[in-house]
């Protein structure tokens, strides 16, 4: 059989009927009823019911008996009614059939490991040991399909409407680890020495804004080893951007727009635009988080002032050494079991919370353990501090501040999951700004930058705090979040020698590992760099929030464990000896051996 293909297997509709046509495909179901042989024929935009009859051909009805599941097929035959009561309300195609008078098998099929129509029931690492397979479901391609419809809707609006242009950057780069760690790639040509894979392009998009582009674009891929979740992969796919002459309103004003472009074309949601802003410090206090989620409410209240004069000793040493004390009120809590409640304490283990303080509004007074501790009029002070009504809850949390606010924070969430106070068609994007330019690192003793070190001081609080008080120096970086998630994060960026040489200093680097690591950037800073800022949001995040998924392993073709690893290919391997001896690289013990 000569064929081409006329249709694809999910275009055939009533208005086809009486036309000869060509279909190909995969099997993905086939019935004999006596004599009559049905199969539904599939490719990624449906199926198609055809039907083979021997009065029709006899040599196709007679090849059709040979036909599995997944055997790739080529048919012709003329589109037809189908007969009363057999037609499929539910497919796009339910009212047609192909009467097929052609049958070519291009290619038979082992019988599948599980059945592929009913992956949800299947175990994940099954199916990702059988990637090609699991792709072939209709949800996987769909996914699929739409993140290819989102990367066009992104690519079109930044260089059609905003004169972006897309610029591709090196993957072979200079390892530079100031943050995640890198992926190291040996260099076979220069012993000893290795590449990294970029964590972000972010030194090339600030050299080409020093070089005049003015306006830049990729669609990138990035890297970071480092430990995996439900929304992190070894490598990832980000939207980079990077403009001159700008300020962070304009950012904000771009990026709002293509959110709501990108949302409206691709899942037809309208996204309110301009999305509200709020600082780190007010995100923190009010949400315990730097990443609030604003669908739902019970935002943190500040009682220390309160506890501190109540006679619990617990509250007092707390705010004694620096500690807060912050809590949670949960409208209609009291209703909580006292089980429910020794749960709601060991999640804030989790987080370090040592224990967890809680008071039930009762119709005539308080019952709580802490109850005795306060006076008639803190009890008072504290209800309408917190808002605290008949049947309501209050859940405290005293410690410092960092466990706190992830305690807190974590537990809000998880409130809200429990007692279902989540709206999951709503999409509540908030910009926050004004983060901490330096973060205390406990592990390595000495400050380290909140994001990048190429990220330009508040230059009130450089001047103010400087070497004195790191931690209270400002930056003019910015996130986007998306309930609950960072979706983005970018900021102004350095363009100033001297501005960088001194960050650097801050970050205790010295003059011979500032040259040694970023003597390039440094020398082109001195070139005349335009002012600069800009922005990566995470494209795998972004449609992961698109299709409504929790997993990100659902938006990414080939995506790798949360060991990092790609069970279909079993990668990372093994390599021959020969190819570690090119590289000059001495293996210490093979997995075997660990």
């Amino acid at each position: 059989m000569e064929w081409i293909r006329s249709h694809y297997c999910g275009d055939l509709r009533i208005s086809n009927v009486g036309s000869e046509v060509t279909l190909a495909g995969w099997c993905q179901t086939r019935r004999d009823h006596g004599g009559v042989i049905f199969v539904d024929l599939r490719d990624y935009t449906g199926l198609t019911q055809v039907v083979f009859k021997l009065e029709i051909n006899e040599d196709a009805h007679q090849e059709a008996d040979r036909i599995r599941g997944e055997f790739v097929l080529a048919v012709r035959g003329k589109v037809a009614h189908r007969i009363e009561g057999n037609v499929n309300p539910k497919l796009p195609t339910g009212e047609i059939e192909v009467l097929v008078e052609t049958l070519e098998i291009l290619n038979p099929s082992q019988t599948p490991p599980y059945v592929l129509e009913n992956r949800e029931g299947v175990d994940e690492k099954h199916r990702l040991t059988h990637r090609f397979l699991d792709l072939r479901h209709p949800t996987l391609q769909n996914n699929l399909m739409l993140r290819s419809k989102a990367m066009q809707v992104v690519r079109n609006y930044f260089t059609q409407e905003h004169r972006f242009f897309e610029v591709e950057t090196p993957i072979l780069t200079k390892s530079t680890p100031e943050g995640a760690r890198d992926y190291l790639v040996p260099s076979r040509v220069s012993p000893g020495q290795f590449y990294a894979l970029p964590q972000s392009p972010q030194i090339f998009k600030q050299l080409l804004m020093i070089s005049g582009y003015d306006r830049y674009l990729q669609i990138a891929r990035c890297f970071r080893d480092e430990d995996l979740r439900g929304n992190r992969q070894p490598e990832f796919t980000q939207i980079d951007l990077e403009w001159s002459f700008t300020r962070p309103e304009e950012i904000f004003g771009i990026i709002e727009g293509m959110f709501a472009q990108l949302f409206q074309e691709t899942i037809g949601v309208e996204v309110e635009t301009p999305f509200p802003r709020m600082t780190y410090h007010e995100a923190m206090e009010r949400f315990g988080s730097d990443a609030p989620d604003l669908r739902f409410g019970l935002e943190l209240t500040d009682i220390s002032d309160i506890a501190g004069e109540c006679e619990l000793k617990v509250f007092s040493e707390v705010i004694a050494k620096g500690g807060s004390v912050k809590a949670i009120c949960v409208p209609k809590g009291a209703e909580l079991s006292r089980k429910d409640l020794d749960n709601l304490t060991d999640f804030a283990r989790i987080y370090g919370a040592k224990g967890m303080a809680w008071i039930k509004r009762n119709p005539d007074s308080w019952q709580s353990p802490i109850a005795k501790f306060f006076t008639a009029e803190q009890q008072q002070a504290l209800e309408e501090r917190v808002g605290l009504g008949i049947g309501d809850l209050v859940l405290f949390c005293a410690d410092q501040p960092k466990i706190v606010y992830d305690t807190l924070g974590n537990l809000r969430k998880e409130l809200a999951r429990r007692r279902n106070l989540i709206d999951d068609s709503m999409y509540r994007f908030v910009w926050i700004t004004d983060f901490p330019l330096f973060e205390y690192s406990e592990t390595d003793k000495r400050w380290a930058a909140t994001h990048h070190p190429f990220t330009m001081p508040n230059l009130e609080d450089l001047e103010q705090f400087g070497e004195s008080d790191p931690g209270k120096i400002r930056s003019v970086a910015y996130d986007v979040a998306l309930n609950g998630v960072e979706v983005g994060g970018g900021s102004i960026r350095i363009h100033r020698e001297d501005i960088q040489n001194r960050v650097f200093h801050l970050l205790k680097l010295s003059d011979e590992e500032i040259a040694s690591k970023f003597g390039f950037l440094m020398n082109a800073l001195s070139y005349g760099a335009p002012p600069h800022g800009g922005i990566a949001l995470g494209f795998d995040r972004i449609m992961m929030f698109l299709l409504q998924t929790d997993s990100i392993r659902d938006v990414i073709a080939f995506p790798k464990t949360q060991k990092a690893s790609c069970l279909m290919t079993e990668a990372p391997s093994d390599v021959d000896t020969a190819q570690l001896d090119e590289l000059h690289i001495r293996v210490k013990a093979s997995a075997q051996q660990a």
